[in-house]
């Protein structure tokens, strides 16, 4: 039985990486070995930047309802707690648009929490 060599396999995975390294600059594009460890740590970081993205939104939509809760009379914290005595289950994506478009509406809401605070 004929000899199988692995050269064809080790062609196309140094390419599928190459590839991915493309517009790298320097050897980070050219060379495999190169291109493979920045590569790697650039897959790593994109990771980690999907998990953060998550984190920096829900930040950002915290920061848009206190806002919102202090123009109506409430801290973050008192607005959410009566919102939730209240059992209004609303997400804090959908809240803080509210608080951005709706003002009435989230006027509203605010009110809501208050009496249930009381």
């Amino acid at each position: 039985m004929a000899r199988i060599k692995g050269g064809l396999n080790a062609k196309k995975k140094h390419n599928r990486v190459l590839k991915l390294a493309k517009g790298y600059r320097g050897a980070r594009s050219n060379q495999y070995r190169v291109a493979k460890q920045s590569v790697m740590r650039a897959l790593t970081s994109a990771y980690a930047g999907r998990k953060e993205k998550k984190r920096q939104f829900r930040q950002l939509w915290i920061a848009r309802i206190n806002a919102a809760a202090r123009l109506n009379g409430l801290s973050y914290s008192k607005f959410m707690y009566g919102l939730k005595e209240a059992g209004v289950t609303m997400n804090r994506k959908v809240l803080a648009e509210l608080a951005v478009n709706d003002a009435e509406g989230f006027a509203t809401l605010a009110e809501l929490a208050k009496s249930k605070l009381n």
